[in-house]
Protein backbone atom coordinates (compact mmCIF):
# COMPACT_ATOMS: atom_id res chain seq x y z
CA UNK A 1 0.00 0.00 0.00
CA UNK A 2 2.48 2.26 1.21
CA UNK A 3 4.84 1.41 -2.10
CA UNK A 4 1.14 2.63 -4.48
CA UNK A 5 1.49 5.76 -2.43
CA UNK A 6 4.77 6.48 -3.30
CA UNK A 7 4.47 5.50 -6.96
CA UNK A 8 1.72 7.49 -7.22
CA UNK A 9 3.38 10.79 -5.20
CA UNK A 10 5.97 10.18 -8.09
CA UNK A 11 4.02 10.08 -11.33
CA UNK A 12 2.46 13.41 -9.86
CA UNK A 13 5.68 15.19 -9.43
CA UNK A 14 5.66 13.99 -13.15
CA UNK A 15 2.63 15.57 -14.18
CA UNK A 16 3.55 18.92 -12.15
CA UNK A 17 6.87 18.82 -14.37
CA UNK A 18 5.34 18.24 -17.32
CA UNK A 19 3.87 21.68 -16.61
CA UNK A 20 6.99 23.44 -16.09
CA UNK A 21 7.67 23.82 -19.51
CA UNK A 22 4.91 25.70 -20.66
CA UNK A 23 5.57 28.12 -17.66
CA UNK A 24 8.49 28.85 -18.83
CA UNK A 25 7.92 29.47 -22.08
CA UNK A 26 4.85 31.59 -21.44
CA UNK A 27 7.86 33.82 -18.44
CA UNK A 28 9.71 33.94 -22.01
CA UNK A 29 7.49 34.25 -25.30
CA UNK A 30 5.69 37.09 -26.56
CA UNK A 31 2.37 35.06 -26.02
CA UNK A 32 -0.50 36.29 -24.17
CA UNK A 33 -3.37 34.42 -23.31
CA UNK A 34 -5.14 36.56 -25.37
CA UNK A 35 -3.69 34.40 -27.86
CA UNK A 36 -3.63 31.52 -26.20
CA UNK A 37 -7.42 31.76 -26.23
CA UNK A 38 -7.45 32.70 -29.37
CA UNK A 39 -8.62 29.26 -30.53
CA UNK A 40 -11.74 29.43 -29.56
CA UNK A 41 -13.64 26.84 -26.92
CA UNK A 42 -15.09 24.48 -28.99
CA UNK A 43 -12.06 23.98 -31.22
CA UNK A 44 -10.38 22.55 -28.14
CA UNK A 45 -12.72 20.50 -27.04
CA UNK A 46 -13.29 18.80 -30.57
CA UNK A 47 -9.20 18.65 -30.49
CA UNK A 48 -9.27 16.95 -26.74
CA UNK A 49 -12.53 15.26 -28.01
CA UNK A 50 -10.38 13.01 -31.04
CA UNK A 51 -7.31 12.25 -28.40
CA UNK A 52 -10.35 10.39 -26.23
CA UNK A 53 -11.27 8.79 -28.81
CA UNK A 54 -7.98 7.46 -30.02
CA UNK A 55 -7.48 6.11 -26.27
CA UNK A 56 -11.10 4.88 -26.45
CA UNK A 57 -9.65 2.67 -29.62
CA UNK A 58 -6.81 1.53 -28.17
CA UNK A 59 -8.88 0.12 -25.81
CA UNK A 60 -10.88 -1.37 -28.15
CA UNK A 61 -7.43 -3.12 -28.90
CA UNK A 62 -6.53 -4.34 -26.20
CA UNK A 63 -10.50 -5.56 -25.88
CA UNK A 64 -10.15 -7.44 -29.18
CA UNK A 65 -6.38 -9.25 -28.56
CA UNK A 66 -7.43 -9.84 -25.25
CA UNK A 67 -10.49 -11.92 -26.91
CA UNK A 68 -8.74 -13.46 -29.67
CA UNK A 69 -5.74 -14.67 -28.23
CA UNK A 70 -7.40 -16.07 -25.35
CA UNK A 71 -10.40 -16.97 -26.69
CA UNK A 72 -12.49 -15.26 -23.87
CA UNK A 73 -13.36 -11.43 -22.33
CA UNK A 74 -11.51 -11.67 -18.84
CA UNK A 75 -14.28 -8.88 -17.57
CA UNK A 76 -16.61 -6.37 -18.87
CA UNK A 77 -15.90 -4.24 -21.48
CA UNK A 78 -16.08 -1.20 -19.28
CA UNK A 79 -13.48 -2.68 -16.53
CA UNK A 80 -11.52 -3.03 -19.74
CA UNK A 81 -11.82 -0.15 -21.01
CA UNK A 82 -10.81 1.40 -17.01
CA UNK A 83 -7.60 -1.31 -17.02
CA UNK A 84 -6.51 -0.10 -20.34
CA UNK A 85 -6.49 3.92 -19.67
CA UNK A 86 -5.06 3.49 -16.08
CA UNK A 87 -2.39 1.96 -18.18
CA UNK A 88 -2.12 4.62 -20.40
CA UNK A 89 -1.51 6.92 -17.15
CA UNK A 90 1.41 5.16 -16.43
CA UNK A 91 2.62 4.85 -20.08
CA UNK A 92 2.31 9.04 -20.49
CA UNK A 93 4.04 9.82 -17.12
CA UNK A 94 6.94 8.02 -17.79
CA UNK A 95 10.20 7.93 -20.37
CA UNK A 96 10.06 6.68 -23.30
CA UNK A 97 6.26 5.96 -22.86
CA UNK A 98 6.85 2.62 -21.31
CA UNK A 99 5.26 0.98 -18.13
CA UNK A 100 1.94 0.79 -18.37
CA UNK A 101 2.26 -2.63 -20.36
CA UNK A 102 3.01 -3.78 -16.05
CA UNK A 103 0.21 -2.42 -15.10
CA UNK A 104 -2.05 -4.22 -17.88
CA UNK A 105 -0.38 -7.35 -17.45
CA UNK A 106 -0.83 -7.30 -13.67
CA UNK A 107 -4.45 -6.75 -14.20
CA UNK A 108 -4.64 -9.83 -16.63
CA UNK A 109 -2.61 -12.34 -14.64
CA UNK A 110 -5.14 -10.91 -11.69
CA UNK A 111 -8.12 -11.72 -13.76
CA UNK A 112 -6.52 -15.51 -14.28
CA UNK A 113 -4.45 -15.37 -17.43
CA UNK A 114 -0.97 -16.70 -17.25
CA UNK A 115 1.52 -14.19 -16.63
CA UNK A 116 3.25 -15.40 -20.52
CA UNK A 117 -0.20 -15.29 -22.28
CA UNK A 118 -0.73 -11.68 -20.75
CA UNK A 119 2.82 -10.50 -21.73
CA UNK A 120 2.11 -11.98 -25.35
CA UNK A 121 -0.98 -9.49 -25.42
CA UNK A 122 0.60 -6.74 -24.28
CA UNK A 123 3.78 -6.91 -26.54
CA UNK A 124 1.05 -7.43 -29.47
CA UNK A 125 0.00 -3.68 -28.69
CA UNK A 126 3.31 -2.69 -28.58
CA UNK A 127 4.26 -4.14 -32.07
CA UNK A 128 1.50 -2.53 -33.25
CA UNK A 129 2.41 0.76 -32.07
CA UNK A 130 6.20 0.64 -33.08
CA UNK A 131 5.09 -0.88 -36.95
CA UNK A 132 2.67 2.10 -37.59
CA UNK A 133 4.66 4.34 -35.98
CA UNK A 134 7.99 3.11 -37.82
CA UNK A 135 6.37 4.00 -41.24
CA UNK A 136 4.69 6.98 -40.53
CA UNK A 137 8.32 8.28 -39.00
CA UNK A 138 9.90 7.02 -42.47
CA UNK A 139 7.17 8.75 -44.45
CA UNK A 140 7.33 12.12 -42.15
CA UNK A 141 11.91 11.86 -42.32
CA UNK A 142 12.07 11.57 -45.67
CA UNK A 143 9.01 14.36 -46.47
CA UNK A 144 11.31 16.45 -43.97
CA UNK A 145 14.69 15.87 -45.92
CA UNK A 146 12.67 16.46 -49.36
CA UNK A 147 11.53 19.91 -47.81
CA UNK A 148 15.41 20.95 -46.55
CA UNK A 149 14.49 19.69 -42.73
CA UNK A 150 17.68 17.65 -42.69
CA UNK A 151 17.93 17.95 -38.85
CA UNK A 152 14.60 16.72 -37.66
CA UNK A 153 14.22 14.54 -40.80
CA UNK A 154 17.12 12.17 -40.04
CA UNK A 155 16.23 12.38 -36.30
CA UNK A 156 13.26 10.85 -36.64
CA UNK A 157 14.35 7.97 -39.03
CA UNK A 158 16.90 7.05 -37.12
CA UNK A 159 14.13 7.20 -33.85
CA UNK A 160 11.77 5.41 -35.85
CA UNK A 161 14.29 2.47 -37.01
CA UNK A 162 15.84 1.75 -33.48
CA UNK A 163 12.92 1.63 -32.48
CA UNK A 164 11.52 -1.12 -34.67
CA UNK A 165 14.35 -2.85 -35.07
CA UNK A 166 14.64 -3.25 -31.42
CA UNK A 167 11.20 -4.92 -31.20
CA UNK A 168 11.69 -7.17 -34.37
CA UNK A 169 14.92 -8.22 -32.75
CA UNK A 170 13.10 -9.34 -29.47
CA UNK A 171 10.45 -11.12 -30.74
CA UNK A 172 12.01 -13.13 -33.54
CA UNK A 173 14.68 -14.37 -30.89
CA UNK A 174 11.88 -14.88 -28.30
CA UNK A 175 10.50 -17.64 -30.70
CA UNK A 176 13.51 -19.39 -31.01
CA UNK A 177 15.35 -18.82 -27.62
CA UNK A 178 14.05 -19.01 -23.98
CA UNK A 179 14.70 -15.98 -21.90
CA UNK A 180 15.57 -16.17 -18.17
CA UNK A 181 16.77 -13.18 -16.27
CA UNK A 182 20.60 -13.01 -15.78
CA UNK A 183 22.50 -13.87 -12.59
CA UNK A 184 23.34 -10.35 -12.06
CA UNK A 185 19.57 -9.22 -11.32
CA UNK A 186 19.66 -11.50 -8.64
CA UNK A 187 22.63 -9.88 -6.85
CA UNK A 188 21.22 -6.29 -7.28
CA UNK A 189 17.99 -7.42 -6.24
CA UNK A 190 19.06 -8.97 -3.20
CA UNK A 191 20.78 -5.57 -1.94
CA UNK A 192 17.37 -3.91 -1.66
CA UNK A 193 14.82 -6.67 -1.26
CA UNK A 194 14.51 -9.34 1.14
CA UNK A 195 15.79 -13.07 -0.25
CA UNK A 196 12.02 -14.92 -0.08
CA UNK A 197 10.56 -11.58 -2.23
CA UNK A 198 13.79 -11.98 -4.74
CA UNK A 199 13.24 -15.36 -5.23
CA UNK A 200 9.40 -15.21 -5.85
CA UNK A 201 10.06 -12.32 -8.42
CA UNK A 202 13.09 -13.93 -10.07
CA UNK A 203 10.54 -17.44 -9.97
CA UNK A 204 7.54 -15.34 -11.42
CA UNK A 205 9.76 -13.24 -14.24
CA UNK A 206 11.57 -16.07 -15.50
CA UNK A 207 7.95 -18.15 -15.65
CA UNK A 208 5.97 -15.42 -17.59
CA UNK A 209 9.66 -14.79 -19.69
CA UNK A 210 9.31 -18.49 -20.55
CA UNK A 211 5.57 -18.58 -21.29
CA UNK A 212 6.33 -15.66 -23.29
CA UNK A 213 8.40 -17.25 -25.62
CA UNK A 214 6.59 -20.29 -25.72
CA UNK A 215 3.83 -18.17 -27.29
CA UNK A 216 6.25 -15.93 -29.57
CA UNK A 217 7.18 -19.86 -30.85
CA UNK A 218 3.44 -21.05 -31.36
CA UNK A 219 1.87 -18.10 -32.71
CA UNK A 220 4.96 -15.81 -35.38
CA UNK A 221 3.96 -18.70 -38.09
CA UNK A 222 0.38 -18.74 -38.00
CA UNK A 223 -2.15 -17.00 -40.34
CA UNK A 224 -4.52 -16.83 -37.77
CA UNK A 225 -2.12 -14.64 -35.77
CA UNK A 226 -1.53 -12.56 -38.61
CA UNK A 227 -4.62 -11.48 -39.57
CA UNK A 228 -5.07 -10.63 -35.88
CA UNK A 229 -2.50 -8.48 -36.13
CA UNK A 230 -2.89 -7.01 -39.46
CA UNK A 231 -6.32 -5.76 -37.94
CA UNK A 232 -4.82 -4.50 -35.09
CA UNK A 233 -2.29 -2.73 -37.18
CA UNK A 234 -5.29 -1.12 -39.10
CA UNK A 235 -7.14 -0.16 -35.71
CA UNK A 236 -3.70 1.21 -34.72
CA UNK A 237 -3.66 3.77 -37.61
CA UNK A 238 -7.17 5.21 -37.46
CA UNK A 239 -5.67 5.87 -33.77
CA UNK A 240 -3.13 7.85 -35.05
CA UNK A 241 -5.58 9.58 -37.47
CA UNK A 242 -7.55 10.83 -34.62
CA UNK A 243 -4.31 11.75 -32.91
CA UNK A 244 -3.78 14.23 -36.24
CA UNK A 245 -7.15 15.85 -35.99
CA UNK A 246 -7.16 16.82 -33.12
CA UNK A 247 -4.10 19.27 -34.04
CA UNK A 248 -5.61 19.90 -37.75
CA UNK A 249 -8.67 21.04 -36.00
CA UNK A 250 -6.56 23.47 -33.88
CA UNK A 251 -4.84 24.32 -36.87
CA UNK A 252 -7.73 25.10 -39.28
CA UNK A 253 -9.31 27.47 -36.08
CA UNK A 254 -6.48 29.29 -36.04
CA UNK A 255 -6.17 29.63 -40.12
CA UNK A 256 -2.61 28.21 -39.97
CA UNK A 257 -2.02 26.18 -43.60
CA UNK A 258 -1.32 22.84 -42.21
CA UNK A 259 -3.34 19.76 -43.78
CA UNK A 260 -4.36 16.42 -42.46
CA UNK A 261 -1.40 14.89 -43.71
CA UNK A 262 1.22 17.06 -42.41
CA UNK A 263 -1.14 16.80 -39.38
CA UNK A 264 -0.54 13.29 -39.20
CA UNK A 265 3.20 13.23 -39.98
CA UNK A 266 4.02 15.87 -37.64
CA UNK A 267 1.98 14.69 -34.94
CA UNK A 268 3.74 11.27 -35.05
CA UNK A 269 7.19 13.33 -35.44
CA UNK A 270 6.76 14.38 -31.92
CA UNK A 271 5.23 10.83 -30.42
CA UNK A 272 8.82 9.68 -31.87
CA UNK A 273 10.66 12.32 -30.30
CA UNK A 274 9.14 12.43 -27.37
CA UNK A 275 9.63 8.32 -26.65
CA UNK A 276 13.12 9.40 -26.55
CA UNK A 277 14.35 8.12 -22.46
CA UNK A 278 14.82 11.62 -21.49
CA UNK A 279 11.87 13.13 -20.42
CA UNK A 280 8.58 12.16 -18.04
CA UNK A 281 6.36 11.79 -20.76
CA UNK A 282 8.23 13.13 -23.77
CA UNK A 283 7.67 16.47 -21.43
CA UNK A 284 9.35 18.85 -24.11
CA UNK A 285 10.55 16.56 -26.90
CA UNK A 286 7.39 15.85 -27.87
CA UNK A 287 6.87 19.82 -28.42
CA UNK A 288 9.86 20.41 -29.99
CA UNK A 289 9.37 17.69 -32.23
CA UNK A 290 6.26 18.84 -33.45
CA UNK A 291 7.59 22.11 -33.92
CA UNK A 292 10.76 20.94 -35.59
CA UNK A 293 8.66 19.24 -38.08
CA UNK A 294 5.77 21.85 -39.37
CA UNK A 295 8.93 24.67 -39.08
CA UNK A 296 11.09 22.57 -41.47
CA UNK A 297 13.67 22.69 -39.54
CA UNK A 298 17.04 22.65 -41.33
CA UNK A 299 19.45 23.55 -38.81
CA UNK A 300 19.97 22.93 -35.25
CA UNK A 301 17.44 25.57 -33.46
CA UNK A 302 18.22 28.60 -31.03
CA UNK A 303 16.02 29.42 -27.88
CA UNK A 304 14.97 32.27 -29.77
CA UNK A 305 13.91 30.60 -33.39
CA UNK A 306 11.44 28.22 -31.23
CA UNK A 307 9.97 31.08 -28.80
CA UNK A 308 9.23 33.80 -31.61
CA UNK A 309 7.76 31.06 -33.49
CA UNK A 310 4.49 31.66 -35.28
CA UNK A 311 3.38 28.04 -34.61
CA UNK A 312 4.26 28.00 -30.71
CA UNK A 313 0.97 28.81 -29.86
CA UNK A 314 -0.74 26.30 -31.72
CA UNK A 315 1.44 23.85 -30.25
CA UNK A 316 1.24 25.15 -26.76
CA UNK A 317 -2.48 24.30 -27.16
CA UNK A 318 -2.47 21.37 -28.76
CA UNK A 319 0.08 20.10 -26.16
CA UNK A 320 -2.95 21.06 -23.64
CA UNK A 321 -5.89 19.08 -25.28
CA UNK A 322 -3.52 15.98 -26.26
CA UNK A 323 -2.18 15.31 -23.25
CA UNK A 324 -3.22 17.04 -20.06
CA UNK A 325 -6.89 17.08 -20.46
CA UNK A 326 -6.74 12.99 -21.45
CA UNK A 327 -4.59 12.59 -18.27
CA UNK A 328 -7.17 13.67 -16.24
CA UNK A 329 -9.37 10.71 -17.38
CA UNK A 330 -6.44 8.41 -17.49
CA UNK A 331 -5.66 9.28 -13.71
CA UNK A 332 -9.32 8.52 -12.55
CA UNK A 333 -8.58 5.63 -14.11
CA UNK A 334 -5.32 4.33 -12.51
CA UNK A 335 -7.18 5.51 -8.99
CA UNK A 336 -9.87 3.38 -9.63
CA UNK A 337 -7.81 0.36 -10.33
CA UNK A 338 -5.26 1.46 -7.56
CA UNK A 339 -8.55 2.09 -5.22
CA UNK A 340 -9.87 -2.04 -6.14
CA UNK A 341 -6.29 -2.74 -5.54
CA UNK A 342 -6.12 -1.77 -2.05
CA UNK A 343 -9.57 -2.97 -1.38
CA UNK A 344 -8.94 -6.29 -2.49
Amino acid sequence: MQLVDRRLNWRLVGILISILPMVLIFSFAPISLNDFFSVGLIPFVISSVFVMAKVLLQAYRFQYFIVKFLGYPVNTTWNTIVARLGGEFITQTTPSYVGGEILRIAWLTKHGVSPGKAAWIATMEIIADVLVGTILGIIAGLIALLNGAIIIGIIIILVSIASFSFWTFLLAFSSKKIFQLPNFVTNILLRFVSQERTIKFINYTNTALKDLCMMSRENLNSKQTIKILSIGIGITFLAFLLFAFSFFILSDALNLKINLFDSLLGTNASTQLGSLPITLGGTGLAELGLWAYVSTLSSFPSLNDFLTSPFLTIILIWRISSYHVPLIFMWISFMRITIQKKIS
